[in-house]
């Protein structure tokens, strides 16, 4: 059985921005067909080229969560967010997740589990978000970046669910990280 190629086949490619963490691309493509199916018509496609993020799940002992609320300015309001942060160019997802840690809350963590890897947004956001469950945490001081404002606040188990139930958790990556949580036995 002939197998068809797996990936879209680039035949016009413009930027329309460079940022500093994201590209955005206008993409003509031919996409690889579903087996058995006729190969579509050329797409049109806007893609943001992002490097990737790391996302941390920090969690003491005693099963409390720690999250960060922030000022989202794309969305209008404040959030309670695990802590995250884009990969630089070179480095490793780890290390990310180390360096986010630390900036955003000032902890350290002995241990870093990875949890899981998804794309937040495939229809035009090629970010993948690499999660990690963090534990033997150790405080020490904050360092968020300049243009960041930001409160930590540990969460109980039955905080968590509260939050959900009340619609107060509304970022993808937290509610996915959480409900990893919530849903993983308690030892």
């Amino acid at each position: 059985m002939k197998r068809g190629r797996k990936r879209a086949r680039v035949l016009r490619s413009r930027r329309l921005l460079r940022g500093r963490v994201f590209e955005v691309l206008r993409e003509i493509v031919s996409e690889p067909p579903l087996p058995g199916r006729p190969r579509p018509v050329p797409a049109l496609r806007e893609i943001v080229r992002h490097g990737g993020s790391a996302v941390v799940l920090p969690v003491f002992p005693d099963g409390r969560v720690l999250l960060v609320r922030q000022y989202r300015h794309a969305v209008g309001g404040f959030l309670w967010e695990l802590v995250a942060g884009h990969i630089e160019r070179g480095e490793r997802a780890l290390a990310a997740a180390r360096r986010e840690l630390l900036e955003e809350t000032g902890f350290r963590a002995r241990r870093f589990e990875r949890w899981a890897e998804f794309f937040p947004t495939p229809g035009f956001l090629s970010e993948k978000m690499v999660l990690f469950r963090a534990t033997g945490l150790r405080a020490g001081r904050a360092r968020p970046e300049a243009d960041e404002a930001l409160e930590a606040r540990a969460f109980s188990r039955s905080a968590l669910r509260r939050l959900l139930r009340r619609k107060q958790l509304r970022d993808g990556k937290t509610l996915i990280g959480v409900l990893l949580e919530l849903g993983r036995r308690r030892a």
